[in-house]
């Protein structure tokens, strides 16, 4: 952010930011986890390789709680990433509109 960029300036960069938000029915929040497993059985080709899959899990942290695993069925690996990584673009517009908020602010400008 330039140090005297006009407040008209940080307002319209503010509403271009808003219209990048992606939709908000389309966020999921966590992390994409891709894991390989081994069966145990004699003689299965996992044995002697990088095992089972791949296999998918959502990864979702919550305060005061362990880590929650969900499965992710093959079928809805694409459209989970997607939301994953929408979810991780919406923070990084959010971040970015409130840090124009808190120059406005700063500045004693009309938010």
């Amino acid at each position: 952010m330039k140090k005297n960029e006009p407040a008209a300036s940080l307002r319209r960069r503010r509403q271009a930011l808003l219209r990048q938000l992606p939709p908000l029915k389309a966020i999921l929040r966590g992390s994409l986890i891709e894991r390989y497993k081994r069966c145990g059985k004699p003689g299965c080709k996992c044995a002697d390789g990088p095992g089972h899959g791949p296999k998918y899990y959502l990864s979702a942290s919550y305060p005061g709680l362990r880590p929650r695993m969900d499965y992710v069925p093959q079928e809805a690996h694409a459209q989970t990433a997607e939301f994953v990584a929408n979810y991780h673009r919406a923070r990084e517009i959010l971040e970015a509109i409130s840090e124009i908020n808190r120059e406005l602010l700063r500045r004693r400008e009309a938010l």
